[in-house]
């Protein structure tokens, strides 16, 4: 058993690496697509709506289907369908073929998404020990493959769509490759797993999860929302408010990118031994402080220190919120994952979209209050994760090898 775990979480790494790939080539072409369709900015932000919508729709469906069937199926499943979707942007050639593509990408994109999400719960409460972090840190390492690939693609005057279909086609031979060491049943169904579990009656169980699982789900919209501001608008802050070059202004999101890479790294370690809470409620904290220091200093050193210490804060809050989720009922993981996941890639799309309405209010730095408000409420609102079937949450030794 020890063996076919250690299989299964490292298969779990793959998708990960896999998902964070298959999205960054799609990232690294959208200068080409946009050049090829002939479309404005303005077109693609909105058409950029539909990538969104098809992958909050693909998180809805995959959860209950991963539940039903099992990771084995449905993960590389969603592997293979994002794959073969990641050549439709390259093709497009109007608006309406984009629109199409980018949906269909999203659609399968969320399903992968969810149905790792989901199987990454099963691993972390099988091994008895926190790992759901570290599974979110690879998938920044697959953002770093793509964009080398992509670059190098661009170099040696390899068309996009050839790119794409290339990439689309290798991460299609690692999903079915990757698909026997996954997990058959959740360890709820298959008996397995070290985490101790509260004696609680399933129906008392039931009744709670629901409303605690969508709590969850506005923490993660919340915290998501200040990342996926964090994303469009660290760079810009530097450069319109501080009067940084261009190229100074770029290293700040860079520095945010970093700093969460780094706290996703050793928040399982943490994790372990602080417990979840105080992760989630502490990490929150220094989010806000570092996203008031850059709100309100005047000084170069203070906006890069903030943005550091809100990518480090936020970090480990993401985690803990999908483990959460998955849980509060472990054979219903898939559904309840997706819920927190659909809720928080809401936010993740909407944080740009809120800042830049904020702006027509006030500078833009004063926008970034609001994201100290959110970060200030979800370390208050910590406490959730105490409740319900993740109370209390003991994880015991690992098994050997890791």
């Amino acid at each position: 058993m020890e063996r076919s775990l250690r299989a299964a979480r490292a298969a779990t790494y793959v998708y990960f690496v896999l998902c964070g790939t298959l999205m960054g080539a799609w990232v690294v072409h959208i200068p080409a697509v946009e050049e090829r369709v002939g479309i404005s900015h303005a077109t693609l932000g909105g058409l950029l709506v539909l990538l969104g919508l098809g992958a909050f729709t693909g998180m809805q469906v995959a959860g209950p289907l991963t539940d039903r069937f099992g990771a084995r199926i449905v993960v590389p499943a969603g592997g293979v369908l994002c794959g073969a979707a990641l050549v439709l942007p390259g093709l497009a050639h109007d608006p309406w073929t984009l629109a199409g593509a980018l949906l269909v990408f999203g659609f399968c994109n969320g399903c992968l998404d969810v149905s790792m999400n989901a199987h990454a719960v099963h691993v972390e409460k099988a091994y008895g020990q926190p790992v759901m972090s570290g599974f979110h840190a690879t998938f920044s390492v697959g953002g770093v493959i793509a964009s080398l690939v992509g670059a190098g693609a661009a170099t040696a005057g390899l068309e996009p769509v050839a790119s794409m279909a290339v990439m689309g086609a290798v991460g299609i031979v690692i999903a079915l490759a990757s698909a026997r060491a996954l997990l058959p049943l959740s360890p709820a169904v298959a008996g397995t797993g070290f985490m101790e579990e509260p004696e609680v009656s399933p129906a008392v169980t039931r009744r709670g999860a629901g409303g605690r699982v969508w709590l969850l789900a506005v923490l993660a919209l919340m915290v998501m929302l200040c990342e996926g501001a964090a994303n469009d608008w660290s760079a810009l802050h530097l450069k319109d408010v501080l009067g940084a070059s261009a190229g100074t202004a770029a290293f700040a999101y860079g520095t945010f990118a970093a700093a969460m890479t780094i706290g996703r790294l050793v928040a399982d370690r943490l994790v372990a031994r602080f417990g979840s809470v105080a992760i989630l409620r502490h990490g929150a904290a220094m989010a806000a402080v570092g996203i008031t220091l850059v709100a309100l200093g005047p000084w170069m050193w203070a906006a890069f220190t903030g943005w550091a210490l809100f990518g480090l804060g936020l970090s480990g809050t993401v985690p803990q919120l999908f483990s959460a989720a998955g849980h509060t009922d472990p054979a219903a993981a898939g559904a309840n994952v997706s819920r927190v996941a659909g809720l928080g890639y809401v936010g993740m799309l909407a944080g740009p979209a809120v800042i830049g309405w904020l702006t027509h209010l006030v500078a833009l730095n004063h926008a970034f209050v609001l994201l100290t408000l959110l970060c200030v409420t979800t370390a208050v609102a910590a406490g959730i994760l105490r409740t319900g079937s993740d109370r209390p949450r003991r994880y015991e030794t690992a098994p050997s090898g890791h």
